[in-house]
């Protein structure tokens, strides 16, 4: 995170996006993100079930990490309450699952709006 060519004071978002299946796996994976802290990287974990109106005010905040289930960040990506555009580091966790789960229409919609120079890596 330290390494993109925009600083988190420039970009218009977070920098690393970590898509997962479930609720459960998304909140595992947010208290692993929140270890990093003490550099001064915030996280956010959206997931539908949550409350939507704390999500979006942390989101709106400043982020550099969203941990995120298909079904919630599509649903705040298309009322442009999340800007993915600087997206530089894209995780796919459980992508056959996600796929399985019938959420290639959202991951795809997702995926769009990504920039097309990220650095991708699925699990």
């Amino acid at each position: 995170m330290d390494g993109q060519v925009v600083p988190r004071s420039k970009r218009g978002g977070p920098g690393m996006l970590v898509l997962t299946p479930t609720r459960e796996l998304a909140l595992q994976i947010e208290q692993e993100c929140s270890k990093y802290s003490f550099k001064g990287y915030k996280s956010v974990c959206i997931y539908g079930g949550g409350d939507r109106r704390a999500q979006i005010n942390a989101v709106r905040s400043g982020v550099d990490i969203v941990i995120a289930t298909p079904g919630r960040l599509n649903d705040l990506q298309m009322n442009e309450l999340i800007n993915l555009r600087s997206i530089t580091y894209l995780v796919l966790d459980e992508a056959d699952r996600m796929l399985d789960m019938g959420f290639e229409p959202q991951i795809m919609k997702i995926l769009i709006d990504i920039r097309p120079d990220r650095q991708s890596v699925m699990t």
